[in-house]
């Protein structure tokens, strides 16, 4: 399934992410059942759901979009590797760019910055976010290639599945 396929079949029923989001990991072709998380400046939850198994899962990540800190780096890159994880869809930005790129991680965020985050404690997990003006809710399907990256409801994934796409 790629993303140009998709959109062709399936048109206005899927949406798709601006380009603003920038290709930074070792894996640009990923898929998964979208799992979400909602945070501001603090990786907590994050990091919870990283230590959770991930096979056919991408986190999409709202972080507000702040550019004063990095919600992901590379030790939650390598974590996310060992339990499985696809890919990680950050709206916000990374750090540890270097070693990122060079893992086998879909990672797609704004950019890059160098400071940390704060772990307080804070931020929710398993809701409908909206990225960019695209609603995602979990259980949704999450495509992302060198075109783009899609998110569509899980029974038109499988109806684009079944079709070919």
């Amino acid at each position: 399934m790629n993303t140009t396929e998709l959109c062709d079949r399936l048109g206005e029923r899927i949406g798709f992410l601006t380009p603003r989001l920038r290709d930074l990991g070792g894996r640009p072709r990923f898929a998964g059942e979208v799992v979400t998380v909602k945070c501001f400046e603090d990786s907590s939850r994050i990091k919870e759901l990283i230590e959770t198994p991930g096979q056919g899962k991408v986190m999409v990540v709202d972080a507000g979009g702040s550019e004063r800190c990095a919600v992901f780096g590379d030790m939650s890159a390598a974590t996310a590797i060992r339990n499985g994880w696809e890919g990680v869809v950050i709206y916000g930005y990374i750090r540890d760019a270097e070693p990122i790129a060079q893992m086998d991680l879909g990672m797609r965020a704004l950019g890059v910055v160098p400071m940390g985050s704060t772990r307080r404690g804070l931020g929710l997990t398993e809701l409908a976010i909206d990225i960019q003006g695209v609603r995602c809710q979990p259980g949704d399907y999450l495509v992302a290639d060198e075109d783009g990256v899609v998110v569509m409801p899980a029974a038109l994934a499988g109806e684009a599945l079944a079709a070919g796409a």
